[in-house]
């Protein structure tokens, strides 16, 4: 099943967000994204008009603000709130979860 919900000017699926990722993959590269992946309720396609969109990212080299300008970026592409979370600091009860639901955006 496919949810589609509008957020800011914009209807949003999970293939919609990761083929937009894969569209702006020199912009991510440049500010160090080694890898990035779309998990939560946009993932599952169960997203309420009140949903922020879940990034799972890996950063080259990760620093504050790397980290700021990737989520800064994110948010003015997606128009809407973003929760974006190093890979490397996913809570270890939480780790299977997120890894077994994400999906890498292609080229990323």
């Amino acid at each position: 099943m496919t949810t589609t919900v509008a957020v800011g000017r914009h209807r949003w699926t999970a293939r919609k967000i990761l083929d937009t990722l894969a569209r702006h993959r020199d912009e991510l590269r440049a500010m160090g994204v080694r890898k990035i992946g779309l998990f939560g309720s946009y993932r599952r396609g169960t997203p309420t008009a009140d949903s922020d969109i879940d990034f799972l990212v890996t950063l080259e080299e990760p620093s504050f603000d790397g980290y700021m300008d990737v989520k800064f970026f994110l948010e003015d592409l997606f128009q809407c709130k973003v929760d974006l979370v190093l890979e490397r600091t996913v809570k270890p009860r939480l780790r299977p979860y997120i890894l077994a639901e994400v999906e890498y955006a292609p080229g990323l």
